[in-house]
């Protein structure tokens, strides 16, 4: 079988303008890079009439070595949509270099089901994880240049709160000592960088309203604090108009097309497990201006980003979603079942029964917010008749509708019957979403509240620290804001062995720190990373360019 990006590059693809007229957008609108790619100018998007597109969200079950597909599903049901005569745009993160390179290999769907160029796509792109990298890092040169220059915001240099970024996978950053080599050289002091897509600059990009709200959300970054414990922001260090600056050209939606011709914007790309998981709040609202149905993917699973985009990005955007798909596969069913990975080619019904609670359990978190869910059957090659209607059965139990998904290998005629399911959602206007809690709930019951209803758990069990740390966020007057828990993506508990839908478990939070300026408070769960490592044989090991400038390995 022939390699996603043998496929991607043996596509012909339309020309970028081509595509943006679908969705009734002229040249002029556009800002190319290329052929195939370009961003959507922001003037050209105020004032145009909406078209009040319905919103449907991709997720899936807690995902596992087998892979789901989550991203090939979204842009097979697109692509099945636009066969079904309905104007379409999908909606979908940016790759983070770290994870292509280093166990990912590329994240732009996969087989007949892809966005493209994906090469491009899944490098450089349009620059605007650069940009954000950019931005992130002015403000880390501003604020240990203020230590510099005589400190007159009197910050505690052991209570600096902000890392460098760097957008690649680099264990050995995540702790660092700064400022060595004498007097001309800085403020020595202890450091550490986290990768980009899990940056506040990220968060931040991915929720701004506009040029005048990113600016302002920029400058409420909390820094670090000074010796009286008070807060230092960016805008304190003068830095959230040079940080807008260096963000202005990325901040508008990049368009680029599926395989098929569908219309594609692909803007921002924060981490699900330690962030809140979506595409940018942009991207979303020029999708639902311009098409009738607009298809967005939320990392991870339901607890994680899809939790994720009910309760911070639909309530920050004031979003409506209108039906939620949850991608799962015979594999990963069968691992929830206990199944090992070396043996996932052998047929086992029992397995597949046995993770069918995983999967309930995924479908009942969509339930909660009130969107009606479809389950999808992400079928790969080696899935048998009677696993496939095991599957079906365990769906049936609970009455939510299923289809079967075979995007990957036949594009979108393998996703008309998934197509045809949403569309029977849609019209039915089932959906009463609403977020899981109040905002003005205190800081610890928000997280209870996730952990309970979402994940399950008996109960939180708080470190000293991070009680210390919510009553101090709670003073300074961001205890009224949602809750980002960061915790394992391949377990509805924060211990990534628990599989399948683990009972009578609890979870740690160890760590609660402030995304002041994107609105969010992060709380940190098990043993989670801002700055993930490489595996043993990084994907990158295996990619090159040809002599004829053929790109391998990127799959």
């Amino acid at each position: 079988m022939r390699s996603d990006v043998d496929i991607a590059q043996e596509a012909t693809l339309l020309p970028i303008a081509e595509v943006a007229a679908g969705l009734g957008l002229a040249e002029d609108d556009l800002e190319p890079f290329g052929r195939y790619k370009a961003k959507v100018r922001l003037d050209s998007l105020r004032g145009r009439e909406a078209r009040s597109g319905k919103l449907v969200l991709v997720t899936g079950t807690s995902p596992t070595p087998a892979g789901e597909g989550k991203t090939t599903v979204a842009v097979g049901l697109a692509d099945a949509l636009r066969r079904r005569d309905m104007s379409v745009a999908l909606c979908l993160r940016e790759p983070s270099l770290g994870p292509v390179f280093g166990i990912k290999g590329g994240a732009a769907g996969g087989g007949h089901s892809q966005v493209v160029p994906m090469v491009d796509i899944n490098l450089h792109f349009t620059g605007d994880f650069h940009a954000i990298t950019s931005a992130h890092s002015l403000l880390s040169a501003l604020l240990d240049n203020h230590l510099q220059q005589g400190n007159l915001l009197d910050i505690d240099q052991r209570r600096i709160t902000w890392k460098r970024a760097v957008d690649m996978n680099d264990r050995a950053l995540r702790r660092t000592v700064v400022g060595l080599g004498g007097p001309g050289s800085g403020v020595p002091r202890e450091d550490g960088f986290l990768i980009t897509a899990a940056s506040e600059v990220m968060a931040i990009f991915c929720l701004a309203a506009d040029h005048e709200d990113l600016e302002e959300r920029l400058g409420r970054i909390i820094v670090g604090y000074r010796r009286d414990r008070s807060p230092v922001t960016a805008a304190e260090l003068e830095a959230s108009g040079a940080m807008t600056l260096l963000l202005k050209d990325a901040l508008a939606p990049n368009i680029v097309q599926t395989l098929e011709g569908t219309p594609a914007f692909i803007h921002g790309g924060p981490f699900a497990n330690i962030a809140h998981g979506c595409n940018s709040l942009m991207a979303t609202r020029a999708g639902l201006q311009l098409a009738d149905v607009v298809v967005t993917e939320a990392g991870f699973g339901a607890d994680l980003g899809a939790e994720k985009f009910f309760d911070i990005k639909c309530r920050v955007g004031g979003l409506e979603p209108e039906a939620a798909v949850v991608v799962a596969t015979i594999r990963s069913l069968k691992m929830h079942g206990g199944v090992p990975r070396s043996e996932l080619e052998t047929e086992d019904v029992d397995a597949v029964r046995r993770g069918s609670g995983n999967l309930r359990k995924h479908v009942e978190i969509v339930e909660r917010f009130g969107v009606p869910p479809i389950v999808a059957l992400n079928r790969f090659p080696a899935d048998t008749e009677a696993e496939l209607l095991a599957a079906e059965e365990a769906c049936a139990e609970i009455g939510v509708r299923v289809a079967r998904a075979e995007g990957h290998a036949h594009g979108s005629d393998g996703m008309l019957e998934l197509a045809d399911a949403i569309l029977g959602a849609l019209a039915e206007g089932e959906a009463n979403f609403a977020p899981l809690y109040p905002v003005d709930l205190p800081l610890a019951e928000k997280i209870e509240t996730v952990a309970g209803e979402i994940y399950g758990a008996d109960g939180v069990d708080f470190h000293a620290a991070a009680r210390k740390s919510i009553d101090q966020l709670e003073s300074i007057g961001l205890g009224d804001l949602p809750v980002c828990i960061a915790k394992t993506q391949y377990s509805l508990s924060d211990d990534p062995a628990l599989l399948g839908r683990p009972e009578g478990f609890r979870i740690t939070v160890r760590e609660v720190t402030p995304s002041a300026g994107a609105g969010f408070v992060v709380a940190f769960s098990g043993n989670m990373l801002t700055m993930p490592g490489l595996p043993a044989r990084p994907a990158a090991a295996g990619m090159s360019v040809t002599p004829d400038g053929r790109v391998v390995g990127l799959f």
